[in-house]
């Protein structure tokens, strides 16, 4: 349904977007990651037809948006960053707008409004000029235009910006519910929503794709990935964390600085589980374990290390 081909945006002497390539298929709910400034909100700008690339394209549900762009953007809801919308509109003179511009008129504009505003939960403040909503509630109104023509393909950049725990949580419930029968691009710094309603995610760093694949997978990629904690109630962690240091496959054992305890945590060679070995152990060796818990490793250290400026440049080779 979406496909993003070689896009590269110069800016003079610099490169915001360095040929980027994906595809997202119906069903699929991307998760588009990056620090501030990788290049995110210009690849979804050339997406949506909102700026012209230097070179590449992006083809929706079989349209080019450069080629065919009426017919690109008919396919498109698109929610821009920071949600623009005309302040001194109220929020249905907003949607009557938006009705209007999608081609909808009478009846057909008044039952997509009534329904998107049930949908997003923004029926309460309808008649409030949209100067006066809360940066929630704009964020509600302009997630609410990019649904009302019931688009293919959805490009929401920070769609729960502004939204306080209550409300993100019903936007995950919503997007995940839409996501049958849409391919969806999310634009987020926030990791635990990529955890909560993304099945695939892109990192992005200095206009280049970096790591692409499913949360798991790249939560894998992580030193922490089937790490072993290890609560002991002993003042006897260092003698056992060389124990431990002997066993097959250990790559590491380190303190836990904060746990305000003894506890260590055990980091395997390659990601390999080493979680029964270490049980065995604990057992002949009679160690006072009062917990054992396997990491299926941290998104966010994923993240840090593929974007850490240190590591950006052998990351970027990595992905040539």
């Amino acid at each position: 349904m979406l496909e993003i081909r070689n896009l590269v945006k110069k800016f003079g002497p610099l490169t915001a977007v360095d040929d980027v390539s994906f595809s997202v298929p119906e069903g699929e709910v991307l998760g588009f990651l990056g620090p501030n400034g990788a290049g995110k909100s210009t690849t979804m700008k050339m997406i949506t037809g909102f700026l012209a690339p230097t070179s590449g394209t992006a083809v929706i549900c079989g349209h080019d948006i450069e080629a065919e762009p009426l017919a690109a953007k008919r396919r498109i809801g698109y929610l821009p960053e920071g949600a623009p919308a005309y302040p001194d509109m109220t929020a249905a003179e907003f949607l009557d707008f938006i009705a209007h511009i999608r081609g909808f008129h009478g009846i057909e504009a008044r039952r997509r409004i009534a329904y998107i505003a049930e949908l997003i939960h923004v029926g309460d403040v309808l008649h409030q000029p949209i100067e006066t909503l809360s940066k929630g509630y704009r964020r509600r109104v302009g997630v609410a235009q990019a649904l009302l023509h019931d688009p293919a393909v959805l490009i929401l950049d920070e769609p729960t910006d502004g939204l306080d725990p209550n409300q993100k949580y019903e936007m995950r419930g919503i997007i995940r519910d839409l996501s049958p029968h849409k391919a969806i691009v999310i634009s987020t710094h926030l990791l635990e929503e990529v955890e909560a309603v993304c099945s695939r995610a892109i990192i992005i760093a200095h206009g280049r794709v970096l790591a692409d694949g499913t949360p798991a997978e790249l939560a894998a990629r992580s030193r922490y990935h089937n790490a072993v904690r290890l609560d002991l109630a002993s003042d006897e962690a260092a003698g056992i964390a060389a124990e431990l240091q002997k066993l097959p496959g250990v790559a590491s054992v380190e303190a836990a600085a904060d746990s305000g305890q003894a506890t260590l945590w055990v980091f395997p060679q390659g990601g390999q589980p080493i979680s029964d070995a270490i049980v065995r152990l604990a057992r002949t060796q009679g160690w006072p374990v009062t917990g054992l818990y396997v990491e299926r490793g941290h998104l966010d250290d994923v993240f840090r290390t593929i974007t850490a400026p240190d590591a950006t440049g052998n990351a970027l080779r990595d992905a040539a």
